[in-house]
């Protein structure tokens, strides 16, 4: 069974940092795009970064850029988003997804094939 399967998540304070982890099974994922969503309580799911296959390219999305950053490590089949100085509105459920027909720049307006189950991060103020 193909899965994606986030950890990480949890219930900090604003300015507090937090790492979040998502570990591919079933299948070697690292031709893939890889990618982070998130999702606020009433709010449509946004985009958050992707990674390249190889781990050269990322690109996240501008408001986030400074505080989150994405990487990956293809031998443990395994993205990570570091995040710092986290805020209030940074609360949500955060999602990694995984396309081979993304690129990093694409991923954010389409649907990738395999989606983790979603790890809750709360940051308070």
């Amino acid at each position: 069974q193909v899965q994606l399967v986030e950890s990480g998540g949890g219930s900090v304070q604003a300015g507090d940092s937090l790492r979040l982890s998502c570990q591919g099974s079933g299948r070697s994922f690292s031709v893939d795009v890889m990618g982070w969503f998130r999702q606020a309580p009433g709010k449509e799911r946004e985009f958050v970064a992707a990674i390249s296959w190889s781990g050269v390219s990322t690109n996240v999305v501008d408001s986030l850029k400074g505080r989150f950053a994405i990487s990956r490590d293809n031998a443990k089949n395994t993205i990570y988003l570091q995040m710092n100085n986290l805020r209030p509105e940074d609360t949500a459920v955060y999602f990694c997804a995984a396309d081979k027909d993304s690129t990093i720049w694409t991923m954010k307006r389409e649907n990738p094939d395999f989606w983790g189950q979603g790890t809750q991060v709360t940051v308070s103020s």
